[in-house]
């Protein structure tokens, strides 16, 4: 990619324009973007230079200061298109981590919690966004006079936000939503600002095992997933292999978005699957995935893509995909066929669904699907009425 022609950052920033343009080349960005991303970096550089604020000193004071300018003379306040050049300049180490906020209280308070999970709990990226999405409500609603009271929390403003919104969500996001207000307020509590350990009072969500069926896909369903996807595109071709991987091994979201080109052995016909926790298995590679997933690597995944996961994002910056944009993928294409909702663990069920229909055993399924007990592959189970009634004991009758 030819460099775009723009190259007058003067002052303070232009020491590390070229290695910020190279980054952005890196990161996939085309030629239009890394030209307003290097204007945009003039104009912070021109800003330092006559207020005298260092490099070092572009905090969110100083940021608020020059949005404010900037919104004077062009009527713009680009707050997000910031987000690049601060994190090029933070990982270069020229300005203060936490990334600076101009957002407010809220934000700023979240951002301090989001570093704390990836940086002292070592959360994934895409579960500390969950953990940050779930508490924002709660932290939104300590919201006194442009600061965050925390202080001031009693155990009934805790009560009180469960009750008013998990009663309306699905268990998983529920057990979401209790489990990240326990790590807020124990963060809270761990840095000095509440003075109560509160992470203890947040009631537990009701869960029985084996409730609720899970459908699987009517017959057709899958055909119909895959169909939507249109392959002569990026996206498709990307979301198609990732469908198949879904439907025809079983795969969770989370093993199909952690998928890395070492963990496919072509010669053998072999992928490494990385389950929950530190486990592995070796599942045979079906002819018709590996051909899926080879023609998105060799026609659809970008030179650009960072590190070594077969599936990254579409738009640039090329890194890797998240569990949740493997979700996104598949409620896309149902709606797209015409089925729904549709999420990826439903995937899972029709595979089980499909293998016990073909005459396969439970310990058999269970071992396709990486199960540790027969019981948590009996979930599966329970959709395949018929397969039930082979094993189902017979109501005792009285003997008259």
């Amino acid at each position: 990619m030819g460099g775009p022609r723009f190259a007058g950052v003067q002052g303070p920033l232009a020491p590390f324009k070229a290695a910020f343009e190279i980054e952005l080349q890196r990161l996939g960005y085309v030629e239009g973007v890394v030209e307003l991303q290097l204007r945009l970096m003039a104009d912070v550089s021109h800003w330092l230079e006559c207020t005298g604020v260092e490099v070092g000193g572009f905090d969110a004071e100083a940021i608020a200061a020059f949005l404010a300018e900037r919104g004077r003379v062009r009527r713009s306040r680009p707050v997000k298109s910031l987000g690049a050049m601060l994190a090029f300049l933070r990982d270069v180490g020229v300005v203060p981590y936490p990334l600076p906020s101009v957002l407010g209280p809220v934000e700023a308070m979240l951002e301090e919690y989001r570093h704390f999970l990836l940086h002292e709990r070592g959360l994934t990226t895409g579960t500390a966004r969950g953990y940050v999405d779930a508490v924002r409500p709660f932290v939104t609603a300590r919201l006194r006079d442009e600061r965050i009271d925390v202080a001031g929390i009693v155990t009934a403003d805790v009560f009180a936000f469960v009750t008013a919104v998990c009663p309306g969500k699905a268990r998983g996001p529920a057990q979401l939503t209790a489990t990240a207000l326990r790590s807020v307020l124990g963060w809270w509590h761990l840095s000095g600002l509440t003075n109560t350990p509160l992470a203890a009072v947040v009631p537990a969500v009701a869960s029985w095992r084996l409730a609720r069926l899970v459908e699987p896909l009517a017959d057709g369903g899958i055909e119909r997933l895959l169909r939507s996807c249109d392959r002569d595109g990026v996206a498709g071709r990307r979301d198609y292999a990732m469908l198949t991987l879904l439907a025809r091994l079983g795969l969770r979201r989370g093993e199909v978005a952690g998928l890395r080109l070492d963990d496919i052995d072509w010669r053998a016909g072999e992928i490494v699957v990385r389950g929950k926790g530190p486990k592995e298995a070796r599942l045979p590679l079906p002819v018709d995935v590996g051909e899926a997933v080879a023609d998105y690597l060799r026609q659809g995944r970008p030179a650009t893509a960072q590190g070594r996961t077969v599936f990254v994002r579409v738009q640039a910056p090329h890194r890797e995909l998240s569990p949740t944009g493997v979700t996104q993928a598949v409620f896309a294409a149902g709606q797209r066929a015409g089925l729904g909702t549709v999420y990826a663990h439903r995937l899972r069920h029709s595979a089980a669904t499909s293998m016990l229909r073909a005459g396969a055993s439970l310990a058999d399924v269970g071992q396709v699907l990486r199960h540790q007990r027969v019981l948590t592959t009996a979930i599966y189970a329970k959709v395949d009425r018929e397969a039930l009634r082979t094993i189902a004991r017979a109501w005792p009758t009285s003997a008259s």
